[in-house]
């Protein structure tokens, strides 16, 4: 249950994030210094940390849905879909200890 929860919170954070970067991009037609302004305030901490949980949604998202096609495909993949949810947080986990703290001292390093 947690994985079908997990997977429509991120589809739906992933939309709403591509909603805004589609709008926020748009303003340079419309007004370059509306545009500037709002590159200038995603270059804040608080939008680096987004950044993170933004890498984050992608990359659970992305894992958990290799992981619907392979139950969906695989003989007898619906057996092991436990033992391949682990293996998404794991996957997850893993990148995550690699983006995380290299993003991070970008961020605050500036």
């Amino acid at each position: 249950m947690w994985s079908w929860v997990l997977h429509r919170i991120t589809g739906i954070a992933l939309f709403f994030f591509l909603l805004v970067h589609v709008l926020d991009t748009s303003l340079v037609r419309v007004s370059p210094e509306a545009y500037n302004a709002a590159m200038h305030a995603y270059k804040t901490p608080i939008m680096g940390v987004g950044e993170v949980a933004l890498v984050g949604a992608v990359l659970y998202h992305a894992f958990n849905g290799i992981r619907i096609i392979l139950i969906d495909f695989l003989p007898g993949g619906t057996k092991h879909h436990r033992l391949m949810f682990w293996i998404v947080i794991a996957l997850w986990v893993v990148c995550m200890i690699g983006f995380t703290p290299r993003h991070l001292i970008n961020v605050f390093s500036h």
